[in-house]
């Protein structure tokens, strides 16, 4: 079998979302995949050469924000595939002479518009667009043979709109190995929480204010808000505070500071009203660490018994469930649950769907 693997979005300065699934899941589909399967990459940049596995086959392509991908599929015909698989959905399907498999990681973007900093204006104007109704993406999503997404939650939210006629599977994202990456020396101490760390942006639906508002009933601990973030929003979050209330802005860190955060008597929390999946709350309970979350059918996917679920609105109960995590036996507990629950979500599991739902689609021609 001759797979093409979509690259063209693993970025080469720093992972985002979608640059680390691309990035994980080609290495673990390298990893595993039988000898008979011939895997190339298609890339963008030469740069991209030294993120792909070892040895492994490029192929220069345009970039995926080119008016060149509505062709794509035609483009890709002369490179004799029998799948192409790609970690997003926008590449042309038209013409094509070989299987297809996209991905719509959520739909989050139907919920709250807006697009993506670092795309171009004139591709952030087609990206609202495409979003205002469901049209544009069901005619996308039904030029491939099967569509992957990441999470059960996402499939079943596909299903209550009738977003695709095709077969829909679950490719999950998995926790990068936060344990890999603390400094020399530092490892994981799980005690009572003292460190609340929220990773994850600012806009309005991820609800950050009732983190700020908890703080008050939690003297003594300190509110790590690790993301870059604008004078302007900082202030609003200062403003709204309690006295005494210890905030940390961060401002941006590294996968280690990350890492040594959570590691140190830690507690990831977020009261987001929305999620696509939530991978710090993943990457948390695989370095295990508790987490303190929303209570969405999301987030129980991914957290199982790893959390304590509380009302986003509630800030005084978000605060008795940290609390709660003073007792050692509890937090113990759920710590094991967590760890235990988010095993279950590895690449190589992934890649292993990815490369099942090929070989059946080879096995139709």
């Amino acid at each position: 079998m001759r797979l093409i693997f979509d690259a063209r979005y693993i970025r080469t300065d720093f992972h985002d979302g979608i640059s680390r699934f691309s990035h994980e899941l080609a290495h673990a589909l390298v990893a595993t995949a039988p000898t008979d399967v011939e895997i190339t990459f298609l890339i963008h940049q030469e740069a991209q050469c030294a993120f792909l596995p070892a040895g492994s086959a490029a192929h220069m392509f345009h970039a995926p924000t080119s008016a060149k991908e509505a062709f794509a599929a035609r483009l890709l015909n002369k490179l004799h595939p029998d799948v192409v698989y790609s970690p997003m959905q926008t590449l042309g399907s038209a013409g094509r002479k070989f299987r297809l498999i996209l991905t719509l990681h959520d739909m989050i973007y139907y919920r709250h518009r807006t697009p993506p900093r670092n795309l171009p204006w004139l591709v952030r104007v087609g990206w609202r667009l495409f979003h205002l109704t469901y049209v544009p993406q069901r005619i996308t999503l039904n030029g491939a043979d099967i569509v992957a997404t990441v999470s059960e939650e996402s499939r079943r939210q596909f299903a209550e709109v009738n977003l695709t006629k095709r077969e829909v599977i679950v490719i999950h994202n998995a926790p990068q190995k936060l344990a890999e990456q603390l400094p020399s020396g530092v490892s994981v101490r799980a005690g009572a929480p003292t460190n609340l760390v929220y990773m994850g942006s600012f806009m309005p639906y991820k609800n950050v204010e009732t983190l700020v508002r908890a703080m008050a009933y939690l003297p003594g601990r300190a509110l790590h808000v690790l993301s870059r973030i604008t004078p302007a929003r900082r202030a609003e979050y200062e403003a709204l505070a309690a006295p005494g209330v210890k905030i940390v802005f961060h401002n941006g860190v590294t996968d280690a500071e990350y890492a040594a955060l959570l590691a140190d008597d830690g507690a990831l929390v977020t009261m987001s009203l929305d999620e696509g999946y939530g991978l710090p709350v993943a990457e948390a309970l695989e370095l295990g660490v508790p987490a303190v979350v929303t209570d969405m059918p999301i987030f129980r996917e991914v957290a199982g018994g790893g959390a304590l679920y509380v009302d986003p609105h509630d800030p005084k109960a978000v605060a008795d469930a940290i609390i709660a995590f003073d007792d050692d036996e509890r937090r113990t507990a759920v710590v094991a649950a967590g760890r235990a629950h988010v095993a279950r979500f590895t690449w190589e599991r992934s890649a292993g769907v990815l490369l099942e739902a090929a070989q059946r689609l080879v096995a139709r021609t």
